[in-house]
């Protein structure tokens, strides 16, 4: 038991020291090694570090040469500026010697001037002098005073300047006529052959034809309570009279006349008429003449192509039917307006719709019944800026009588081509009377201008012809008392198509032979 504890204890012993032996051998190797490695990271750190400073010092000779450039390249610099300032200062000093030089040429100058400013002084006091002599002298001679002088040759250049303007006025006015006359007419004849109208002739009472004498007592009634009911319900005097087979129905408004005449008709045709009776188709035909109205309105803007129109003025187109003017169906006017606008607005290279559109629209003031004050021109317009209608065509609507200021090339074609509608043979009719009085009216009208012997209205008031006195008017005078008398019948008086006025200035001189 003791052997084995003393072989254990021997063989650690044995171990321990061999662990130290190998342990002192490892540490004088690493020992060993270590110096070794130092001396190489040493000898490697010297070098690096020489490496280093040559770096550097190459480094810094290359800054100083790169600054030592930079130092020169300002002191280039430096030196160019200083000469060019040098450079600029002589040129100041010439220039300020060359200033100094011209301020004493100017003064020299200003003195001289002055002098012959003093000596123009003298000459023109002298002038004025000799002036005042000369006028003392020529009012003593002339005996007028230099003021009525001046007057007589301000009054002498007036009327050489007025007979040199009235010259020039007729030349320009004839060279337009020859320029644009044969151009207008080619295209108003066109338009007027290419529309195709019948003649119209509205009066303001209708005739209603009946079978036989023993309807027009079944139509007055017992004691006229039939015709008195009528005439109630349909506003228009009947006249029943001693005319075989016909009765007469009377009223200046046309759709009154219509409505009177169907109910007439359907009455008469029913065979039971009592005021009960009356007042029912009355009433029924009133409806339809609405519907008629707004109907045939309808049927016109189709016709024309115009759309978009507002309803209520589709309703007042329609109601043109039945409204005449100097006899001229108002619708059938109307619709010949508008083919002429779309034919000469086509011809002018304007828009030919729009211009059909306010031709139609052009005279739809006389038919509403309100502000019967105002023009029908410019109800109409009101109208038509109420409906919203184009401008161009507002305008032309108000300004086909001149009573508004034209603003479109549109407007002129409208006045045209309703002076065509109403002036061409046929068109309208005028009553006895008026178309006297108008024609009485004209030649009075030129015969209140001066130097007027006599004045002769002729071909249906369509032309004015004026004589005057040569003794008493020169022909730049009668130029102008032609616009004169033209311009007031335009403005004061009213009448279809257009008045030509022609002043005639003669000499005649007579003698006779015994």
């Amino acid at each position: 038991m003791m052997d084995v504890v003393t072989i254990v204890i021997i063989a650690v012993l044995v171990s321990a020291v061999t662990g130290f032996a190998t342990y002192f051998i490892v540490r004088k190797s690493t020992e060993k090694r270590s110096k070794t490695m130092l001396k190489e990271a040493e000898s490697e750190a010297e070098m690096i570090r020489k490496e280093k400073i040559l770096q550097a010092k190459e480094r810094f000779i290359q800054l100083k040469a790169e600054h030592e450039k930079a130092v020169n390249e300002r002191n280039g610099r430096i030196a160019q500026v200083e000469s060019k300032l040098k450079e600029r200062e002589r040129g100041l000093n010439q220039r300020a010697d060359e200033l100094q030089k011209k301020d004493k040429e100017l003064a020299a100058q200003r003195e001289h001037l002055e002098s012959q400013a003093q000596a123009l002084g003298a000459r023109q006091e002298e002038l004025d002098r000799k002036f005042k002599e000369q006028i003392a002298l020529l009012e003593q001679i002339s005996g007028m005073s230099s003021e009525e002088a001046k007057n007589v040759l301000i009054e002498s250049l007036k009327t050489e300047a007025k007979s040199d303007a009235m010259t020039y006025i007729n030349e320009v006015v004839e060279e337009a006529k020859m320029t644009a006359n044969k151009e207008a007419k080619r295209i108003v004849v066109q338009s007027i052959q290419r529309v195709a109208t019948e003649t119209a002739i509205e009066n303001s009472v209708t005739v209603f034809n009946i079978d036989s004498d023993e309807v027009k007592g079944r139509i007055i009634g017992r004691e006229g309570r039939n015709i008195r009911a009528l005439e109630a319900a349909t506003g228009v005097e009947i006249i029943v009279d001693d005319t075989p087979e016909a009765i007469i129905l009377s009223g200046f408004d046309p759709v009154r006349r219509e409505i009177a005449r169907l109910a007439l008709h359907q009455l008469v045709t029913d065979g039971r008429i009592h005021p009960a009776r009356i007042e029912e188709v009355v009433a029924k035909v009133q409806k339809q003449i609405e519907e008629e109205i707004v109907e045939v309105g309808k049927r016109t803007t189709i016709d024309l192509g115009i759309h978009g129109l507002h309803p209520e003025l589709i309703r007042l187109i329609g109601k043109m039917k039945y409204r005449s003017s100097y006899g001229q169906n108002l619708l059938q006017h109307s619709r010949e307006t508008a083919n002429l606008c779309g034919i000469m607005a086509a011809e002018l290279g304007l828009n030919p719709k729009v211009a059909r559109r306010a031709g139609l629209l052009h005279d739809i003031g006389k038919v509403p019944d309100d502000e019967p004050e105002l023009p029908h021109a410019i109800i109409g317009m009101k109208l038509a800026e109420k409906y919203k209608e184009k401008p161009e065509v507002v305008n032309a609507i108000g300004a086909h009588h001149d009573e508004t200021e034209m603003t479109s090339l549109i407007a002129p074609i409208v006045q045209v081509c309703d002076a065509i509608s109403g002036a061409r043979p046929g068109a309208r009719r005028e009553v006895v009377e008026s178309y006297i009085k108008r024609l009485k009216e004209m030649e009075d009208m030129a015969m209140s201008y001066p130097g007027v012997m006599k004045t002769y209205a002729i071909q249906a008031g369509r032309e004015l012809r004026v004589i005057v006195g040569s003794d008493k008017l020169s022909d730049q005078e009668a130029d102008q008392l032609s616009r004169d008398i033209a311009k007031k019948i335009q403005d004061e008086m009213t009448y279809p198509g257009q008045v030509k006025i022609t002043v005639i200035r003669e000499t005649r001189s007579i003698s006779y032979a015994k």
